[in-house]
């Protein structure tokens, strides 16, 4: 006979599948839950997310611990996609101006088309961390590697890269979450051409702080690939 302390030791194995299984029930709930908040919006409820599912309610909560741990786990998710979407901008070879133009549109185009997975970020807060915050840290801190590259090519200080995408990461997600509950105010095209003149005339005023006049329609060298950064 064999004793239940011999069935769950962990060389035979059995625990280390229920945890798999566990785990790609997990993914496939929080799969779930995101077309459940691009359907109904924001406020999704755990019955919608598992009527989305096929499930009974209750079958989630065997594979997340509460409602606070299935909540983290769709804001992780939610928060990977943004920096996901964002990534390929980091390696792009191109001049300063287009590299401006290609990152606002696709951020501006990102929102436009998760603006409630967005909103369903911004009502998150767990122990005490905001989850935009946390997506525009990681994609600011990919922003700083980036200008990092630049002002060591131009032999500037790269103290200043930190604060200056910092400062430009807040500008454009700040004033393209404003749009998007307004935007018919301003045509997206309109906001598209505002942020990427404000962006340029911040590089632009910190370039030449620095001693360096830049012509924004040259091709400048690729940066080297870098690994992703993505929210801790």
């Amino acid at each position: 006979m064999i004793s239940s302390s011999a069935a769950t030791r962990p060389g035979d194995g059995r625990a280390t599948r229920w945890t798999g299984q566990r785990e790609r029930r997990r993914r496939e709930f929080v799969a779930a839950a995101l077309r459940a908040i691009a359907e109904t919006g924001p406020q999704v409820s755990t019955a919608q997310i598992a009527d989305e599912a096929g499930i009974a309610r209750p079958q989630l909560y065997k594979h997340f611990d509460d409602a606070t741990d299935l909540q983290r786990a769709i804001t992780e998710e939610a928060a990977l996609l943004v920096t996901t979407a964002l990534r390929p901008l980091w390696e792009r070879e191109g001049s300063a101006m287009q590299l401006i133009t290609v990152a606002v549109d696709a951020h501006i185009g990102w929102l436009a088309e998760n603006g409630n997975l967005y909103r369903y970020l911004s009502m998150q807060s767990h122990s005490g961390r905001d989850a935009v915050a946390d997506v525009r840290t990681v994609i600011a801190r990919q922003l700083t590697q980036l200008f990092e590259h630049y002002l060591t090519l131009f032999e500037m200080d790269t103290r200043v890269a930190e604060t200056v995408a910092f400062g430009i990461v807040g500008l454009v997600d700040s004033c393209t979450a404003q749009w998007l509950e307004t935007r018919h105010r301003v045509p997206r095209a309109e906001l598209a051409a505002l942020l990427t003149r404000w962006v340029w005339r911040l590089l632009d005023d910190t370039l030449r702080t620095g001693g360096v006049e830049l012509d924004p329609h040259i091709t400048l060298p690729p940066p080297p690939p870098r690994p992703a950064l993505r929210p801790a």
